[in-house]
């Protein structure tokens, strides 16, 4: 499976950004996929996952209420919508898959997209 994320740029905090997350391959409705962010000098860090169905979905606690993760099957594409954003969101955001299960460990996630960065203002 091949990735491509976009989507990232420049907001103020309180803005509203919304990450795309374009795959190749016929079989994405059997992949989970994940958002993960990594900011300088810090771990990437799991923000939000959706099961291949788009039935189950998990927020890290950091970013639950004010990120929504969803998928459309039929276009092999899978979205964050970010809202209220915080200067702390700053980092640079990936779309990943896996193949069985919802899980937070980036080491078990097969493929990867080329990343977004996101920069939010104070």
């Amino acid at each position: 499976v091949q990735l491509q994320a976009s989507g990232g740029g420049l907001v103020h905090a309180g803005g509203s950004l919304r990450l795309s997350c374009a795959a190749s391959g016929r079989t994405f409705n059997s992949y989970v996929m994940g958002w993960f962010r990594q900011a300088p000098g810090k771990e990437r860090e799991l923000v939000a996952g959706i099961s291949g169905s788009g039935s189950s979905t998990y927020y890290a606690g950091s970013v639950g209420g004010r990120f929504a993760i969803s998928r459309d099957n039929a276009k092999s594409a899978v979205y964050l919508q970010m809202n209220s954003l915080k200067p702390e969101d700053t980092a640079v955001y990936y779309c990943a898959t896996r193949v069985r299960g919802l899980a937070s460990s980036p080491v078990t996630y097969d493929s990867w997209g080329q990343g977004t960065l996101v920069t939010v203002s104070s």
